[in-house]
């Protein structure tokens, strides 16, 4: 079965199944689009571009009623809603033939993209959670895929998450009718500055109305009285405060689950929520639970891969895919840039390991960009773990504060060691505890790391690079972290790639084997005195 299927609102995307295995999945953002957009007309036509078939169904995935008919049948499914019974089905017609119209809810596109994506077994009972910027629910999946809601358990919960953000940051207007939608992954940084964990009683109070208002657009005139209305993020009882607020959520729905959540099934974790690496990781250790899985596109960057996957279900009662996480698009080389202020080379793996161990930061591109926000070594900057100044330079490479930590990229059978995890952790989903203070770039305040583990299976590319730097260094690990623009998806033309290199002071990027490194660069210069690459070798390439 062939099957399109769109999400076209926040985090648009375009996913495509083709018999039961996920073809592609293109997200509006990626290719240095403005984060958290829509769908437009050149993504349609990217898409198109992608596909060869006529696809037997098209589906549409449920959001707000904007596109609603003001009468008769309404034109998809809305936001909420568990029951097969409010599935869409219309017979409609693409250029000329026949096709199937699909659309269920948002809320099933969550819960279908996390079972679909998931190792669990067709038939596999388990329970799911839900939590993002307006759902925060528990459900239970049956062997037959009937989905029950177990409890709402907090309305608006990442909405209430990102509000505390705004309350201490003096840029933030205070009238603005919401919270930013970048202000929850950075409360999540601050929160790991925390060094206390009980609430103050005048704390008490503003928990208890940050989490008590019905719909989280806060009236911040009734907060000024608060001590940390526009306070500063780098105050350190705010940041105190981060920490306790961030677990007083996480708390609220821990004590539900352990109250009514007693089966032992495995638990799903998606929503936007599902990105906060400390979450996940508390799910795991609360024992509560056989197996924990979040996808890599908890967010709604996977609203369209599991709409498709309902869509499947349907018409196939197969309920799972086959996905890989580098189902984005491939990067476009072919575009006009001036190679004349680069000094470019055919490289090795052991060559470039050895400019990243000289403290040379480089943009790295390989193959199709990875689905989801998360970068996970296909769009990639690139840089040695040690020295806690590359963490700085990189933050400021990247256009944004310095609390923000930078990930570790980690072979595998190195992460027990490094950061006692003994097992593989793909997709930057989950903290561990650094072991060594050696790593002080990856490694948080709080001493924790959101890794990736990488596998010859899993990224060849980019294990290979680190058994490269593991040879030199005696370390397979690296900082890794997106290669976009501030508020940008991912880079993915040559292009915008050089524009970023010359004005964000990369020293280079490796794409296909080759790297153009920029003759500006001081650390390239410093690293050219150092190396053994010769006049002659930088004198034979000079086209592309």
């Amino acid at each position: 079965m062939n099957i399109i299927s769109f999400n076209p609102g926040h985090d648009g995307a375009i996913a495509h199944i083709q018999n039961g295995r996920l073809a592609f999945s293109m997200e509006a953002e990626k290719n240095s689009n403005y984060r958290y957009s829509p769908v437009a007309s050149h993504d349609v036509f990217n898409a198109l571009g992608e596909i060869e078939d006529h696809p037997d169904v098209i589906c549409t995935g449920g959001w707000w009623p904007r596109e609603a008919q003001p009468t008769g049948s309404p034109l998809h499914v809305g936001y909420r809603g568990v029951a097969k019974s409010e599935i869409i089905v219309t017979q409609r017609r693409l250029l000329g033939q026949p096709v199937r119209h699909f659309s269920s809810s948002h809320e099933r596109s969550h819960l279908f993209c996390a079972f679909g994506m998931s190792p669990l077994p067709k038939g596999t009972p388990c329970y799911a959670l839900i939590w993002e910027g307006a759902i925060g629910a528990f459900y239970e999946i049956d062997s037959e895929m009937n989905i029950t809601l177990i409890s709402n358990v907090m309305n608006q919960p990442g909405n209430r998450y990102a509000s505390l953000y705004g309350l201490a940051d003096p840029s933030f207007p205070k009238n603005a009718p919401f919270s930013r939608l970048t202000d929850a992954g950075k409360l999540m940084a601050l929160a790991s500055f925390s060094t206390r964990t009980t609430a103050s009683a005048e704390e008490e109070e503003l928990i208890s109305f940050l989490l008590s208002t019905s719909d989280v657009r806060l009236d911040y005139d009734r907060l000024k009285a608060s001590p940390y209305y526009n306070a500063g993020i780098d105050d350190a009882e705010f940041r105190n405060f981060a920490g306790i607020f961030s677990d007083r959520i996480f708390d609220t729905f821990y004590r539900f689950a352990s109250a009514h959540m007693l089966k032992g099934l495995p638990l799903l974790i998606a929503g936007g929520c599902g990105l906060n690496c400390d979450w996940n990781t508390k799910w795991k250790e609360t024992g509560l639970f056989p197996q924990v899985f979040v996808p890599p596109v908890a967010n709604d960057s996977g609203s369209a891969i599991g709409t498709a996957i309902d869509a499947q279900f349907y018409f196939t009662q197969n309920p799972k895919i086959e996905w890989n996480v580098y189902s984005g698009l491939e990067f476009r080389a072919d575009g006009k840039f001036d190679f004349e202020r680069y000094d470019i080379y055919d490289t090795n793996h052991n060559e470039v390991a050895d400019m990243l161990a000289n403290d040379l930061i480089l943009g790295w591109v390989s193959g199709r960009y990875e689905i989801g926000p998360r970068a996970l070594g296909n769009r990639s900057i690139l840089a040695a773990p040690f020295r806690d100044s590359t963490r700085v330079r990189l933050n400021e490479i990247k256009q944004r504060e310095q609390f923000r930590p930078i990930a570790p990229i980690c072979l595998l059978d190195e992460a027990k060691q490094w950061f006692g995890c003994d097992h593989e952790s793909p997709y930057m989903l989950f903290t561990h505890r650094a072991t060594t203070d050696a790593l002080a770039a990856v490694t948080h305040v709080n001493g924790t790391s959101r890794i990736q583990t990488v596998t010859s299976a899993t990224n060849k590319n980019l294990n290979d690079l680190l058994v490269a730097f593991k040879a030199r260094t005696g370390y397979g690990v690296l900082c890794n972290t997106s290669l976009n623009f501030n508020g940008k998806g991912f880079i993915n033309n040559i292009g915008d790639l050089d524009t970023y290199a010359v004005n964000h002071g990369l020293d280079g990027f490796v794409i296909k084997g080759r790297a153009y490194l920029l003759r500006d660069s001081e650390h390239y210069q410093a690293y050219l005195k150092t190396c053994n690459i010769s006049v002659a070798q930088r004198a034979s390439l000079k086209t592309i």
